[in-house]
């Protein structure tokens, strides 16, 4: 069975190889959160000028740098070096963005709270039992995480009913091999369980299905929010006199 460090491996390997053959990709026309031209898009995430923002599982970095335009403070993190490399070479000093390369759970330990936590497909390459404690924490008060994970893969296995891995076929961008790696592929209510046993709010919940009817591969796009967690302040306590029967008038 292959861990989570199997598939950094991976996923390093594919950030050399594209490093290797020189790839550049234009900068982003339309935001997709696992199948190209379907789903709600950027919109989804609201207003997002002013806001702290994470980006897990950033890979090049074009989603973070497309919001750090539009006026938020971006922290685009990444666990594989020579994924980190390319975002670094194609965007070495961008306003308002952020670089990091380390473990999600590690930087969200480390680092202060967020307003807003997004992934593009990243989530399942992750233990949930490792992670989703971390989002929580990592979100500040009222702060909303949103994010898209495999649903029915293209062979057409749905979700499974336990949160455990199981092996999916991954090929990545620009290469004809297939690796095999394990991912938590997990049905909408797991996922609900998962975020709700961490004080976390499931708002909305959007199929995103592959257009042609050939293709049974499938995601869904999460929206959940923290708790407020508003202090709340004791009433002032009251010296009260208590008048003995016989002072009564």
């Amino acid at each position: 069975m292959t861990t989570e460090k199997d598939t950094l491996d991976i996923w390093n390997t594919y950030g050399t190889h594209q490093i290797t053959r020189g790839l550049q990709l234009p900068e982003l026309d339309r935001w997709d959160w696992g199948i190209p031209e379907t789903g709600p898009g950027i919109s989804v995430l609201g207003e997002v000028a002013g806001l702290r923002v994470l980006d897990l599982g950033s890979g090049l970095g074009r989603h973070a740098a497309h919001l750090a335009a539009l006026g938020a403070e971006v922290t685009a993190v990444d666990a594989s070096p020579s994924q980190h490399q390319r975002a670094l070479t194609r965007y070495p000093d961008h306003p308002g963005l952020n670089l990091v390369c380390a473990d999600a759970v590690a930087h969200l330990r480390a680092a202060d709270p967020y307003d807003l936590i997004y992934s593009v497909g990243s989530v399942p390459y992750l233990d949930p039992g490792r992670l989703v404690p971390a989002l929580a924490n990592g979100l500040k008060p009222g702060g909303r995480l949103v994010f898209s994970a495999l649903h029915t893969n293209s062979g057409g296995a749905g979700p499974s009913n336990e949160v455990t891995p199981r092996p999916e076929i991954l090929r990545l961008p620009g290469t004809t091999e297939d690796h095999p790696v394990n991912m938590w592929v997990l049905s909408v209510q797991l996922w609900e369980d998962l975020l709700v046993q961490h004080g976390l709010t499931l708002e909305t919940v959007t199929a995103i299905d592959s257009p042609t009817a050939d293709n049974a591969v499938s995601y869904r796009l999460y929206t959940a929010r923290g708790p407020e967690r508003v202090p709340s302040t004791p009433a002032p306590a009251r010296l009260l006199r208590r008048t003995p029967p016989s002072e009564s008038a």
